[in-house]
């Protein structure tokens, strides 16, 4: 008997707890708040914003991309080639290419960090103004379909709520 008020009372606490948490969205709704969500990713991943985001930032970086990959690759056959020639060399000449070899390969670690922090940094900027133009986008979608609230990267959306696809085309409009 015992267990049954206690079973009772922890459903009662659960229904009181769901309750609680269901009312906020019940009265949402019964107020008319109207919601709708946007893919962000989608939007950085699929406009023509960011296809040209990319392209740019390809052109840009492209050169100093191939030059570390060169370089990389001549330390590589430098230090197969003292691999090859260590067995016929005396040891001051191989402890000098060596640190020789040492030393290239700390500089090109300096150079491919600063190629990644730049890299990162112009991305950063980029994805930055192309933010800027989808926020204009959305406060105007959210006008035009008198949305309350616009949310970004929902656990679970539904088709008629998702508005990712009207910003991309609305983005790709522009000029």
């Amino acid at each position: 008997m015992k267990f049954l008020k206690s079973s009772k009372s922890i459903q009662f606490g659960l229904v009181a707890v769901i309750a609680a948490l269901a009312a906020p969205l019940v009265f949402a709704q019964d107020a008319g708040t109207r919601v709708a969500v946007v893919n962000s990713e989608k939007v950085f991943n699929e406009s023509n914003l960011a296809k040209a985001m990319q392209t740019r930032l390809q052109n840009e970086f492209t050169k100093r991309q191939n030059e570390l990959r060169d370089s990389a690759q001549k330390i590589k056959s430098a230090a197969e080639k003292l691999d090859r020639d260590a067995a016929v060399m005396n040891e001051a000449e191989r402890s000098r290419r060596q640190r020789e070899l040492a030393d290239q390969d700390r500089e090109l670690q300096r150079k491919q960090r600063e190629f990644t922090e730049d890299l990162n940094q112009r991305t950063f900027e980029e994805r930055a103004k192309i933010a800027e133009k989808a926020n204009l986008v959305l406060r105007q979608i959210a006008e035009q379909r008198k949305l309350d609230v616009i949310v970004q990267e929902a656990a679970f959306v539904s088709p008629k709520a998702d508005i990712t696809d009207d910003v991309i085309k609305a983005l790709n409009s522009q000029k």
